[in-house]
């Protein structure tokens, strides 16, 4: 039975041994991405769908309209 609290108590202290190394590599950056960064412009830009129009592009391309039929009706 004493085995059993000897390996138990190994493999608790191999565990936080493993916790802490992982913890201190963390902090000191081991798996920060350096290289995604560098090729991230090379990557495909999501597509924006365009918004619809407010009301106030409505009216203003509604007078943009009106004179430019106005224009050419000068012209005529």
């Amino acid at each position: 039975m004493s085995v059993i609290y000897v390996l138990l108590a190994i493999s608790i202290l191999v565990a936080v041994i493993f916790f802490t190394a992982f913890i201190l590599a963390v902090k000191n950056g081991q798996y920060d991405d350096s290289y995604t960064p560098s090729v991230r412009m090379l990557f495909e830009d999501e597509l924006v769908r365009p918004s619809a129009p407010t009301n106030r592009e409505k009216k203003d391309a509604d007078k943009k309209a009106k004179k430019e039929k106005i224009q050419l009706n000068k012209q005529v």
